[in-house]
């Protein structure tokens, strides 16, 4: 019987690459996103390979999240993984940065994260299951201008920790990738030049974006007697080992 996952921001960047893995590795691959047109074209990356299922809807809301995971348990089963991936960027010049930015990231990397991680739960109390979040590397360390994101971040980590303690009566594991310059949409100013802590801008080095996906993927295989708690990966010589 086929393990089921389920992806979300599955529509494009490391969702995607994510849900691609996941299809290869022969999940049963529910894919959400806000947009119902991004998650249509990663499925049709792998013409053929049915038994998955494409949910639009935006994680901030709590009733479209219930429902999009009830239609998960009805259409695939009680999922054995979740990849809490979906995220908001946010920022600029901190005096700058206006509530409704800030609303806007907190509400979607946060209790975004939160409702799914909260519905993959209470599907899991059953039989056991593996939550995974996307950190960041921003979970470590600031960038300039980007107190909104940043904050996020260092939130998912402790959301992290929680469910890591408070799933362990059911069977429920739970840890954290963090993740420096994968080469996505997101990221693609970052060959090009990027705002560095001394205020000059320089181009930074990427990394295969499939890597990030095999690593998850690794994750998720391990035996709910395992678990990797927190994971860096990140291009090797981008600036987050040193001064700068």
């Amino acid at each position: 019987m086929s393990r089921i996952a389920v992806i979300t921001g599955a529509g494009s960047g490391v969702g995607r690459a994510t849900a691609l893995a996941f299809i290869d590795a022969g999940y049963q691959v529910a894919l959400i996103g806000r947009r119902a047109q991004p998650l249509t074209e990663t499925l049709a990356l792998r013409p053929g390979s049915g038994g998955h299922l494409a949910l639009a809807f935006d994680i901030a809301d709590e009733a479209a999240v219930d429902h999009g995971f009830a239609q998960i348990q009805g259409t695939l089963g009680a999922p054995d993984v979740l990849f809490n991936n979906a995220g908001l960027f946010g920022g600029g010049p901190f005096d700058a940065i206006s509530l409704g930015t800030w609303r806007a990231v907190i509400d979607t990397n946060v209790t975004g994260a939160f409702l799914c991680a909260r519905a993959a739960f209470r599907l899991m109390k059953a039989k056991g299951g593996r939550i995974i979040n996307n950190g960041s590397l921003s979970a470590h360390v600031p960038r300039p201008q980007s107190a909104p994101y940043t904050c996020s971040k260092h939130a998912i980590t402790g959301l992290t920790r929680s469910i890591s303690l408070d799933g362990r009566p059911w069977n429920i594991a739970c840890g954290q990738i963090d993740i420096g310059n994968a080469a996505t949409e997101l990221t693609a100013q970052f060959s090009v030049e990027t705002l560095q802590a001394d205020g000059s801008r320089r181009r930074e080095p990427t990394m295969d974006v499939t890597k990030v996906a095999e690593a998850v993927l690794f994750m998720a295989s391990l035996p709910l007697d395992a678990n990797v708690q927190f994971m860096t990966i990140m291009a090797a010589a981008m600036p987050f080992i040193g001064r700068g």
